[in-house]
């Protein structure tokens, strides 16, 4: 161990020891004529482990805190702005001590819900009052409850049912495999990827008509389906994604902008392709094209298309 990671463990003789099981720095309590000073690591990861620990459980014994409750709900396929419009009389109709708030990344609106006061202590049955009615507004674009990810939400259905999948990716790169494989035990599921990025690995590995590619071009729905069908057959799998798009910043045409998109998705005999039209960055572009992805599969897995 070098020497300045041996001096993080001296610490003042009238402090009390926060042990930090997220780095080798420790937090420090110190408390005088009824004042508390916490001293905390500056690593954002190690300050937020401590403060979730061991600082707010410590606090929460001497203080009366007053309860605040949070539930967030998980929605992709929808932009903000639009799902806005649809919760809107759902919104207006919230008890008042119910706070909403709209939390947007790429391809996903999470949607938390703050209780507060009183209304805290009642808030298990206040939140299965507002969630029923809200999956009766947005079924299809609900995945999962407190910031889980879609992508375990998707290998946790193909688990349960026993399904394979594989994916093609081109515009994408490979970030679904990257997704997907996050995810601690996914090689019980996941199979691999073709990342055919250049329509010569279209054509050999994919088994893509050239003919197709050059009636339709690679970004093209005819071309998709054949690369999920291709991938899904070469791996032997029950369901594939693939994708093939113009993530930019150049390449667009007028006829087809950056940020199109196409997305096919086979589960089984099924086969489901739509077009998107993606915008920001090409980080953006791609988030959003593997988030869309995966919750293509996961609807067409449970019928909800």
């Amino acid at each position: 161990m070098i020497e300045s990671n041996l001096r993080q463990a001296d610490v003042p003789e009238n402090c009390r020891v926060l042990m930090n099981q997220h780095g080798t720095a420790p937090g420090m309590w110190f408390e005088k004529e009824g004042t508390i000073i916490i001293s905390l690591p500056g690593v954002p990861y190690e300050m937020k482990g401590l403060m979730e620990d061991q600082v707010l459980p410590r606090i929460g014994r001497l203080v009366d805190v007053p309860q605040v409750v949070h539930r967030t709900i998980m929605t992709q396929g929808v932009p903000e702005s639009y799902l806005a419009q649809l919760l809107r009389d759902w919104e207006e109709n919230l008890p008042d001590c119910v706070k909403l708030a709209y939390l947007p990344r790429p391809g996903i609106v999470r949607l938390r819900l703050t209780i507060s006061g009183k209304c805290a202590r009642d808030s298990k049955q206040m939140l299965e009052v507002i969630e029923d009615k809200l999956l009766n507004i947005i079924p299809q674009h609900i995945f999962g409850y407190d910031d889980v990810s879609l992508e375990k939400v998707l290998g946790d259905l193909l688990k349960e049912k026993g399904l394979t999948l594989a994916t093609a990716e081109s515009c994408t790169g490979g970030n679904i495999a990257r997704l997907i494989t996050s995810v601690p035990g996914s090689s019980g599921y996941y199979t691999g990827s073709v990342i055919a990025y250049q329509n010569r690995i279209k054509t050999e590995k994919l088994h893509v008509e050239e003919t197709v590619i050059n009636k339709h071009g690679a970004v093209s729905q005819p071309v998709v389906e054949q690369m999920a069908q291709g991938v899904k057959d070469h791996f032997g799998t029950d369901a594939a994604i693939a994708t093939s798009g113009i993530a930019g910043p150049d390449g667009g045409t007028d006829d087809k902008p950056v940020g199109t998109t196409w997305i096919s998705v086979v589960y089984k005999d099924e086969i489901l392709s739509r077009k998107f039209l993606f915008w920001g960055t090409r980080d953006r572009v791609i988030d959003q094209a593997s988030f869309t992805s995966m919750q293509l599969l996961r609807r067409l897995i449970l019928d909800q298309i």
